[in-house]
C-alpha cells in the first residue's frame, strides 16, 4: 500500500515521503496515529499543505529556540552548597538545581531534561554545562559552585 508520511518515522522515511509499506502496518499503525495517510492525487495536495504548514511551525519553533540560547550563551551562574571536608559537598547540585537558578536568574524556564550533566556536581568548583534545547541548539552555561562551611 502507498503512502504519504506526514511525520517523520524512525528507520522508515521522513515527513513528506511517498513509500510503499505492508497493507497491515499502514492499517494499524501508521494511518491511526497519523503518522501518514494512503497516497492518492487529492491526498498528495492535502499533504503537501499539511508539510508547508508543519516546515513554518517549526521554522517559528527553532527560531524561539535560537534566541533563547542566546540569551543563555555564556551566563554564569553562582550556586552555594554546604561543604564538608576536602571541599565535598553535602549532597549534591543536580539538573533540577541548575534549572532552578536558571530560572530565578534569568526567568526562562528550562526542562532539566535538557541540562546536559554526566553526574551529579559532588565538589566546589567551576563547571561547563550544556543545555540541548534542540537538535543543533546548545548553549554552554558556566556553574560555579561554591561552598558554605556547616
Amino acid at each position: 500500500m502507498k503512502v504519504i508520511f506526514l511525520q517523520d518515522v524512525p528507520h522508515l522515511a521522513r515527513a513528506g515521503e511517498i513509500k510503499e509499506v505492508a497493507n497491515g502496518y499502514a492499517r494499524n499503525r501508521l494511518i491511526p496515529q497519523k503518522l501518514a495517510i494512503l497516497a492518492s492525487p487529492e491526498s498528495l495536495n492535502t499533504a503537501t499543505a499539511k508539510l508547508a504548514v508543519q516546515a513554518r511551525k517549526q521554522a517559528q519553533m527553532e527560531e524561539g529556540l535560537v534566541e533563547i540560547a542566546n540569551q543563555l550563551e555564556g551566563k554564569e551562574l553562582s550556586l552555594e552548597a554546604r561543604t564538608g571536608a576536602k571541599e565535598r559537598l553535602y549532597g549534591s547540585i543536580t539538573a533540577a538545581d541548575i534549572a532552578t537558578e536558571l530560572e530565578t536568574a534569568t526567568g526562562l524556564v528550562i526542562d532539566k531534561r535538557k541540562i546536559e550533566l554526566d553526574e551529579p556536581i559532588h565538589q566546589v568548583g567551576s563547571y561547563e554545562v550544556n543545555i540541548r534545547l534542540g537538535k543543533d541548539i546548545v548553549p554552554r552555561i558556566r556553574v560555579t559552585v561554591t561552598g558554605k562551611e556547616t
